[in-house]
């Protein structure tokens, strides 16, 4: 499996997902809906505002890294006011905008991009100082996927703690497409 073929779809489908948790936040709320982007799980965690960014910077960051390739300005913008989402959570039209630009992102991605690149190793440098180096493979697995996961996990742990009825079906809706109809036999 090339690397396309493993984060594109993944982060596709579960930003969709995440679409559909929005979807069901704002019937939910109504017009109060701003003010969820404010809710938290704990003191020191990020509000929802803030998931919800860093998990459409996570989803997109990885294609400029495996390609070797500067982090563009709009996109270090949408980190940034994850970092700052405390003080300034943003609207929702605006929470929505940065996903549909994320999913718009991923679906515009030419297939070979990622499977072009060499051996190289990828310097993941943190803003503490850390510095880690991993194959293309290795970052892909142990640093993009978990920490895409853990945002967008954490915007559904989010609305449903602050009462967004949302289950197992709203995070694995992508799913539908393998069901075997009632009576169908096995392929």
């Amino acid at each position: 499996m090339s690397l396309h073929e493993l984060l594109v779809p993944t982060f596709t489908q579960m930003l969709r997902a995440m679409g559909g948790w929005l979807d069901k936040a704002q019937a939910h709320q109504g017009a109060d809906t701003d003010a969820l982007l404010s809710n938290r799980l704990a003191p020191d965690m990020y509000p929802l505002a803030a998931q919800i960014r860093f998990a459409c910077f996570q989803a997109q960051e990885p294609f400029y890294r495996l390609q070797d390739v500067a982090l563009p300005d709009t996109l270090l913008a949408i980190r940034q006011q994850g970092w700052n989402a405390n003080a300034n959570p943003g609207s929702w039209v605006q929470a929505r905008e940065c996903l549909s630009a994320a999913i718009g992102f991923l679906t515009a991605l030419e297939p070979s991009a990622l499977d072009r690149h060499d051996r190289r190793t990828i310097g993941l440098a943190l803003p503490n100082g850390m510095v880690f180096d991993m194959s293309p493979e290795q970052y892909a697995r142990d640093w993009c996927l978990p920490q895409f996961y853990f945002h967008l996990t954490t915007v559904y742990t989010i609305l449903r703690h602050h009462g967004i009825p949302l289950g197992k079906a709203d995070y694995v809706a992508h799913m539908l497409a393998y069901l075997r109809p009632p009576g169908a036999t096995p392929a």
